[in-house]
C-alpha cells in the first residue's frame, strides 16, 4: 500500500475514532493524537527520504470528475514543505496528549477536525493537479475554520472564525482564477502541463496569473495588507492548533506562490520581485511593530508571524529580482535563505505557541499583565520559551540567527547590481530587516520578562503549576531543534540549495555555503569566550561567596507586584516613537475625595489605531453594508411584488431580444 494512502487512512481513522469515542473524552483525545502522530511520523519519513535521496512517490485515484481525479506525488520541493508540516504535526500531536485535556468536553469535535486539518494540509504540497490541490486546500481551510470556532459560545471566537472564512474564500477565488487562466492556455488541469505553456503566454496573462497568485496565496500566508484575519484566528484556536496554523499552514501560501511563479511561469520581470520584496519589508516591519504593542500573548505571536512571513518574502522577492537580472548564484542564495527561514519559523514559532498554551492553561489568562514570576513555578516551560525567544530574536547560535544572517547576505549582495532601481530596493530591504531584528528582540524581551520574571501579578499566577510531561516533551523537542538547526545550518543550506536551483530555471551554478554559517568556528569562538570569562571571574573573584539580602525597594518597607514594570510601560517608548503609525489614544480617570492632589483611585488605558483595518477595510465594509441594506428593501415579503419583479425582468429581456434582432 502506498505510504501516502496509509497516512491518509491513519488521519481519517483518527477523525472517525474521535467521533466514536466522544462519550469518553480521554480515550477520544488519546486516540486522535496518537493516530495523528503516527500518520505524521510516517509522512515525515517518506518526505525526508524524498528530500534527501531524491526518490519520488506518487499516488493517484481516478474519480468521477472531468478535472482529472486525485493525483499526488512528492518531489524534493514539495517534500520539503510536507516534511515541515508533518514534522510540526508530529510534535504538536505529542504536545496535545497533555495539553488538549483542557478541551475534553469538546474532544470529539477537536479530534475530528484536527486530523482532517493535518490531512488536508499535509497533502497540499503533494497535489499534482488543480482539482486535487483545491480539494486539499479547502479541507485544510474548513477544518481549521471549525477549530478556530471550537469555543463557538464566545463572540470573539465566532468573529475570528467568520473573518478567517471570508478572507480564505476570497483568497481561494483568486487562486482558482490564476489556475483557470493557465487552464485556458493549456487545455489541461494537470500541473505538469503548465510549465511548457509558460513561454507562449502573453505578458498580460502572465502578470494576471502572478497577481492573482500573490493575492490568493498571500491571503493564506498573512502578508500585509491581507493579514487582518491572522491576529484574530490564531489566538482563538487551541494552542497546538495555533502552532500548526502559524508554523505550517501559512507556509502553504509560500509554497503556492513559489509553485506558480517559479515552476509554472518560470519567473518574470524584475518588478514582480520588487513587489514581493516591498510587501515583505512592509509585513516584517508592521508585523513586529504591532506585536510590540500587544499584551495578549497569543496575539503577540500572531503578529510576529506576519513579521516572519515578511522576512521569508524578503528572500523570495530578492531571488525573483536576481533571477530576472541574470544573477543566478545570488538568486539561489536568496531563495535558500527564504526556504531556510520558513523551516526555522515553523520550529521556533511552534515552540513559542506551545509555551504560551501551557502558560495560559496554568494561569487562565492570555494577558501578560496578569502573569509574572512563572520562572520559579514553571522552570522547564520558562527555559524552552527563553530558547524560542532567543531564536526568534536571531541570537546566535540558534536557528533564527542563521537564516536571517543568510538573508542579510543575500540582500547586501544586491548592492553590486548594475541597475539602480533593484540596488536601492535591496538597500531599503536590508534596512527594514535590520529594524525588524532590533524590534523583534525588544518585543520578546518584553514577552519573556513580563510573563516569567519578577513577582506574580495575579492569584492564578501565584498558583501556577508546571506543564504536563507531554507538553514539556513537545517543547523540549522543538527547543533542541532550534539549537540543532542553528549549529547544523551549513548542512541544511547544502540540502536547500539544489531545491532552490531547481525552482529557478536557467541557474547552472550554486554559491558555496557562506563561511559565517559554518558552525564549528562560531561555536568554538563562543565556547572560548565563555571559558575565558569563567576563568577570569574565578581568578579575580576567588572562591564564590553567597550573600542573601532583600531587594532594595527605594526605601519602602517591601516590594509588591504593583511596583513592577508593566508590558504597557515597556512598550510606551516605542508607542511614542512610532506615534505617526499607532495614532495612540489614552484615557486617565481619577477618583478623588476632597483634593485632586490626593486621588483615591487612578485608571489608565491606552489604545492604538490599526490603520489598515480602519482606513482600508472599514470603508469597504461600510459601503457593502450600505448596498446590502438598500438591496434588502427589495425583499419585502410580498408575493405580488416578486411577481412584478419577474414581469419587469421578462419584459426587459423581450425588448432587448427584439432590439438585437433588428
Amino acid at each position: 500500500m502506498n505510504l501516502l494512502a496509509l497516512c491518509a487512512a491513519l488521519f481519517l481513522g483518527g477523525s472517525l475514532l474521535s467521533l466514536v469515542l466522544c462519550e469518553r473524552p480521554a480515550w477520544a483525545r488519546q486516540a486522535s493524537c496518537i493516530l495523528a502522530a503516527l500518520a505524521s511520523f510516517v509522512l515525515l519519513l517518506e518526505s525526508s527520504s524524498c528530500l534527501l535521496a531524491g526518490t519520488a512517490y506518487a499516488w493517484a485515484w481516478t474519480g468521477p470528475t472531468a478535472l482529472g481525479g486525485f493525483s499526488w506525488s512528492l518531489t524534493p520541493f514539495s517534500a520539503l514543505f510536507t516534511a515541515l508540516i508533518s514534522g510540526l504535526g508530529l510534535v504538536a500531536s505529542i504536545y496535545a496528549l497533555g495539553y488538549a485535556e483542557e478541551y475534553d468536553s469538546q474532544a470529539g469535535s477537536l479530534g475530528f477536525f484536527y486530523n482532517l486539518f493535518l490531512l488536508g494540509m499535509s497533502l497540499v504540497p503533494a497535489a499534482r493537479n488543480v482539482f486535487t490541490f483545491l480539494f486539499c486546500w479547502e479541507v485544510m481551510t474548513l477544518a481549521s475554520f471549525f477549530l478556530v470556532i471550537l469555543d463557538h459560545e464566545k463572540a470573539e471566537a465566532r468573529k475570528a472564525g467568520y473573518l478567517y472564512f471570508v478572507m480564505s474564500q476570497a483568497g481561494t477565488a483568486c487562486i482558482f482564477a490564476a489556475f483557470f487562466l493557465l487552464y485556458k492556455s493549456t487545455g489541461s488541469w494537470d500541473f505538469a502541463a503548465f510549465p511548457a505553456a509558460a513561454p507562449g503566454l502573453s505578458p498580460l496573462v502572465k502578470t494576471a496569473v502572478f497577481l492573482f497568485s500573490l493575492i490568493g496565496f498571500g491571503t493564506k500566508a498573512g502578508i500585509v495588507p491581507l493579514h487582518i484575519w491572522l491576529p484574530h484566528a490564531h489566538p482563538a484556536a487551541p494552542s497546538h492548533v495555533s502552532s500548526l496554523m502559524s508554523g505550517a499552514m501559512i507556509k502553504t501560501g509560500i509554497y503556492g506562490l513559489l509553485l506558480v511563479v517559479c515552476s509554472f511561469l518560470g519567473g518574470g520581470p524584475w518588478w514582480w520581485g520588487a513587489l514581493v520584496l516591498a510587501l515583505g519589508a512592509l509585513s516584517s516591519v508592521l508585523g513586529v511593530l504591532y506585536a510590540l504593542m500587544e499584551n495578549d500573548s497569543k496575539r503577540l505571536l500572531a503578529f510576529s508571524s506576519v513579521e516572519n512571513i515578511g522576512i521569508i518574502l524578503l528572500g523570495v522577492g530578492a531571488a525573483m529580482i536576481f533571477q530576472s537580472l541574470g544573477q543566478g548564484s545570488l538568486a539561489v542564495l536568496a531563495l535558500t535563505a527564504g526556504l531556510f527561514h520558513a523551516i526555522n519559523h515553523a520550529v521556533f514559532k511552534g515552540l513559542l505557541f506551545f509555551g504560551a498554551g501551557s502558560v495560559i492553561k496554568s494561569t487562565h489568562t492570555r494577558n501578560m499583565e496578569e502573569m509574572g514570576g512563572l520562572i520559579k513555578r514553571m522552570p522547564v516551560t520558562a527555559l524552552c520559551c527563553l530558547i524560542g525567544a532567543m531564536s526568534i530574536s536571531a541570537l546566535p547560535p540558534l536557528n533564527g540567527f542563521a537564516s536571517e544572517w543568510l538573508t542579510y547576505q543575500a540582500l547586501l549582495s544586491g548592492f553590486g547590481l548594475s541597475a539602480a532601481g533593484p540596488r536601492v530596493l535591496c538597500l531599503l530591504a536590508s534596512a527594514a530587516l535590520a529594524l525588524t531584528g532590533g524590534l523583534a528582540a525588544a518585543c520578546f524581551v518584553k514577552a519573556f520578562g513580563i510573563s516569567f520574571l519578577a513577582l506574580p501579578r495575579s492569584r492564578h499566577a501565584e498558583d501556577a503549576r508546571e506543564a504536563s510531561f507531554f507538553e514539556q516533551l513537545g517543547m523540549a523537542i522543538l527547543a533542541a531543534a532550534c539549537l540543532i538547526l542553528g549549529l547544523g545550518s551549513a548542512a541544511v543550506v547544502s540540502i536547500l540549495q539544489p531545491i532552490a536551483q531547481a525552482l529557478l530555471a536557467g541557474v547552472v551554478s550554486m554559491p558555496a555555503a557562506p563561511a559565517s554559517l559554518v558552525p564549528g568556528a562560531l561555536l568554538a569562538v563562543m565556547t572560548a569566550a565563555a571559558l575565558a570569562a569563567w576563568v577570569a571571574v574565578r581568578l579575580i573573584g576567588g572562591k564564590p561567596r553567597v550573600r542573601t539580602a532583600p531587594t532594595w525597594g527605594c526605601g519602602l518597607p517591601g516590594l509588591s507586584a504593583r511596583m513592577e514594570y508593566t508590558a504597557t510601560a515597556f512598550s510606551k517608548p516605542f508607542r511614542m516613537l512610532f506615534a505617526f503609525l499607532y495614532q495612540p489614544t489614552r484615557e486617565v480617570r481619577q477618583d478623588c475625595t476632597l483634593s485632586p492632589y490626593f486621588p483615591r483611585n487612578i485608571r489608565y488605558s491606552s489604545e492604538i489605531t490599526f490603520l489598515i483595518r480602519d482606513r482600508l477595510y472599514q470603508p469597504v465594509i461600510r459601503a457593502l453594508l450600505g448596498i446590502s441594506y438598500f438591496v434588502r428593501r427589495l425583499q419585502a415579503g410580498s408575493v405580488n411584488l416578486y411577481l412584478a419583479y419577474l414581469s419587469a425582468t421578462l419584459t426587459a429581456l423581450l425588448l432587448l431580444s427584439v432590439w438585437r434582432s433588428r
